[in-house]
């Protein structure tokens, strides 16, 4: 339960922190927020927690095959609140996005045999 409790608290004021630094400088809050942080810190908890290397590498390997369809996500986003769309209409669109193009990945990986 520790462990639990230091996971959430860890991660949230990585939140809080990326947060506050992309309102003041919104380049920088985007390289803090493009850092693999939360995934090196999922792995240092998988690592710690049941020490199997072959599952740490799944959780890589997956990670980065599902990290390619949210990449579209961020330039919908962009697109959209430059042509001055609602922030939340925009928000609902790329997500639905993001998972349609999941639901392709998926089906992509599975078709090649690739296990998430």
């Amino acid at each position: 339960m520790t462990l639990l409790v230091i996971k959430a608290i860890i991660s949230g004021v990585l939140i809080a922190i990326i947060s506050e630094l992309g309102r003041k400088n919104p380049g920088f809050g985007a390289l803090i927020a493009s850092l693999p942080l939360i995934s090196i810190f999922a792995i240092i908890w998988m690592w710690l927690e049941d020490k199997n290397s072959n599952n740490i590498a799944d959780y890589a390997e997956a990670t980065f095959w599902l990290v390619l369809p949210t990449l579209p996500m961020f330039l919908i986003i962009a697109f959209l609140l430059r042509s001055n769309w609602n922030i939340w209409f925009v928000l609902a669109i790329s997500i639905f996005f993001t998972i349609v193009f999941y639901i392709i990945t998926i089906k992509i990986m599975s078709f090649y045999n690739f296990k998430i």
